[in-house]
């Protein structure tokens, strides 16, 4: 909590994410940042379990909902905020590049006709070093490639919201294996937000804790350029680049990337049904690299 907003995250953990509700005290208008939406990989069934909770939240302080707010298109956990902006309204917002996301996915998904790779699927795309609202505090977007092309942090009140672009400073950093991503760009995007004052309080979307501790996923950018295990002060870049190349290739996809990227790419939403009425996921066959560790960061 800082002077003029607080923060409250919302842990889930069948998908190991964190979404938050940040809100200004003078007005109660907040922003949310990456919203879950279930989903049991082996019924098919999507649920609204984890994005109630933090829907409760709102409700019980009485605040008014300006942004839903996407760092990316994850591969991990299915978009929440189009439940959300139906229970709450505001914004659902992304960075721009998402252009590219949609247009690499819409290919490997054979996706629609009708689905158009231009962003019209989400209310706003930010621009790097866009200012925009919440409530009378000013926020920024920040363009942090590198996961993923389209990949934003927001810098709200003397905080940052990184996604995936930073973990807690014991588990370092994203993969940079995804489609668009690159190694040398996560490091550039990370300095980029540890050169953010020392006392920038930095929010994660993912926590993946060893067993010698709890879920958490608040550190500041003093504890990341002091303990980062990857990206601490005095790791070069060309160092960086030569662990996670590495790293990468013993990885596996995500669980539920398949599924995901079909919501997220369209804000939230499921896929058009088809005639009967009902929706589809589609499983493209022998499309996606397989390694053998399930490790995930």
């Amino acid at each position: 909590m800082t002077a003029r907003t607080t923060t409250q995250g919302f842990f889930d953990p069948a998908t190991w994410t964190i979404s938050y509700v940040v809100w200004e005290h003078a007005t109660r208008h907040a922003a949310v940042i990456d919203p879950v939406l279930d989903y049991d990989f082996k019924s098919g069934h999507t649920g609204t379990a984890s994005a109630d909770k933090l829907l409760a939240y709102v409700r019980d302080q009485g605040l008014s909902v300006d942004w839903i707010l996407e760092t990316h298109a994850h591969a991990d956990h299915l978009s929440g905020a189009r439940h959300v902006q139906e229970q709450v309204g505001g914004k659902i917002a992304i960075g721009e590049n998402i252009r590219v996301v949609q247009s690499t996915f819409k290919k490997l998904f054979n996706l629609e006709r009708g689905f158009l790779p231009d962003g019209s699927q989400f209310d706003h795309l930010f621009k790097d070093g866009e200012v925009f609202r919440i409530g009378d505090v000013e926020a920024t977007a920040l363009l942090v490639p590198g996961h993923t092309p389209a990949d934003m942090a927001y810098l709200v009140d003397g905080a940052v919201f990184v996604g995936d672009t930073l973990f807690m400073p014991d588990l370092g950093s994203a993969r940079a294996d995804f489609p668009g991503g690159d190694a040398r760009q996560l490091y550039g995007s990370m300095r980029r937000l540890l050169d953010l004052p020392p006392d920038t309080a930095v929010y994660v979307c993912h926590d993946y804790p060893p067993a010698s501790r709890q879920a958490r996923w608040q550190s500041t950018v003093a504890e990341q350029r002091a303990h980062n295990i990857h990206v601490r002060d005095g790791i070069g870049a060309d160092e960086f680049v030569a662990m996670r190349t590495a790293r990468d290739a013993t990885l596996d996809v995500p669980t539920l990337i398949l599924p995901s990227i079909q919501v997220n790419v369209r804000a939230g939403r499921l896929p058009p049904a088809d005639d009967n009425g009902v929706a589809y996921l589609r499983i493209p066959l022998n499309a996606l690299p397989v390694h053998r560790s399930p490790a995930r960061s």
